[in-house]
């Protein structure tokens, strides 16, 4: 059985339609890759959040800003989710730290700061300069919320979450948020192009790319990618999430030296934010195409 048939196998067992492109970060020849549906366009969430930390970093580099300088975080700044969201009172962070709470644990409320603070135009050109021609930037956390509230006729937070459990699956899979052509959206390949960027110190200066690297190391979240590789693999990524969807961009790197991209996104039937089962999966797909490279 072909590394792509076992893979279509992992992503059958857990019904799941998946996308996914594996790739050595140092090269070692044309080909050396595995892709699933690599080049389809698909919504990547909170995975943007790789480009604007990137930006960060690459202004603090060069003196644009100081990481350090300090942001009020007050109650109407507050997006929900986890992190700064859940403080009850004023709290003051820096913006080194926003970016930290941004990858480790994708809080909106510090991603939507930052995004004010680098410049929201800036984070497309720099998905340009990159190379980056199918990553589309459609605004940051806030402008995702509003949108999502729009689309089912809520006023508030709190009257989103009384009506969209009571939406039918159609209605929910007819919004913006969960439209390539109308959201912040790019490709498994494009996403494992960046990722080799960082990877290589070819995205910006050599101390923006180590910060990203770092503070990808960083996150909490472990089901997804570095659940499926055994211990002493180094797994950085960053996920993204919405109903029905799974997303994870990141790098596992070998004691051997041995460096690999790996972007996965799984669409499932059920509309659900939490499934190990799909997580798992995940994993399991993409320590497999890594294998295979290693085998080649």
């Amino acid at each position: 059985m072909g590394v792509g048939e076992r893979i279509g196998e992992i992503f059958g067992r857990v019904g799941i339609r998946g996308n996914l492109h594996v790739v050595e970060v140092d090269g070692g020849g044309a080909g050396r890759e595995v892709e699933v549906r690599a080049d389809e366009q698909v919504v990547i969430a909170s995975v943007f959040k790789i480009l604007l930390v990137l930006e960060f970093a690459r202004q603090a580099a060069a003196g644009q800003l100081d990481p350090t300088e300090r942001v009020l975080v007050r109650a109407d700044d507050r997006l929900g989710g986890w992190g700064i969201a859940g403080c009850a009172d004023d709290a003051e962070v820096s913006l080194r730290d926003l970016a930290y709470f941004a990858m480790s644990v994708s809080d909106n409320t510090a991603a939507d700061l930052l995004l004010r603070r680098v410049g929201p135009d800036v984070v497309p050109m720099l998905a340009a300069e990159l190379g980056l021609s199918r990553t589309r930037i459609v605004g940051g956390p806030r402008q995702l919320v509003e949108t999502m509230l729009a689309d089912v006729g809520a006023r508030t937070e709190a009257d989103f979450a009384r009506i969209f459990p009571t939406l039918p699956a159609e209605r929910v899979r007819a919004m913006r948020v969960f439209d390539p052509a109308h959201t912040t959206s790019s490709t498994a390949r494009e996403l494992t192009r960046l990722l080799g960027l960082i990877w290589r110190d070819e995205a910006g200066p050599p101390a923006a790319c180590a910060t990203v690297r770092e503070l990808m190391g960083r996150q909490l979240l472990w089901t997804r990618l570095a659940s499926g590789f055994p211990p002493g693999v180094r797994v950085a990524a960053k996920s993204g999430t919405l109903p029905g969807l799974h997303l994870e961009a990141g790098v596992a790197e070998y004691p051997d030296g041995g460096r690999y991209a790996i972007a996965v996104s799984a669409r499932t039937e059920r509309l659900d934010t939490r499934r190990i089962d799909v997580d798992l999966a995940m994993g399991e797909a993409a320590r497999v195409a890594v294998e295979a490279l290693r085998a080649a």
